[in-house]
């Protein structure tokens, strides 16, 4: 394998991760404007995503491969909870 397409096939692994936490990051701005306003958008959006590709990786160590249901819901999960954190905490 090329470092080509090991590069590839690593951001192919965390881009669901990183898309889902991009998505989930405007609709918390758009839905809950009063209580995001002083958060920014990247913050959101690094923080999801730090915690997406963390359970990308322990989907794929504990499930021993990528792309199973569990996986995708720890994926969720692993969105999800930074920054819902981020947003209860102010």
């Amino acid at each position: 394998m090329s470092p080509l397409d090991a590069f590839w096939h690593a951001a192919n692994l965390f881009a669901p991760a990183w898309g889902l936490a991009a998505l989930l990051a405007v609709a918390v701005k758009g839905l809950w404007r009063r209580e995001a306003k002083p958060l920014r958008w990247l913050r959101l959006w690094g923080w999801g995503s730090a915690g997406g590709s963390l359970a990308v990786v322990a989907a794929l160590v504990l499930l021993g491969r990528d792309g199973r249901m569990a996986g995708y819901a720890l994926l969720v999960l692993g969105v999800a909870l930074p920054q819902w954190w981020l947003l209860v905490r102010r």
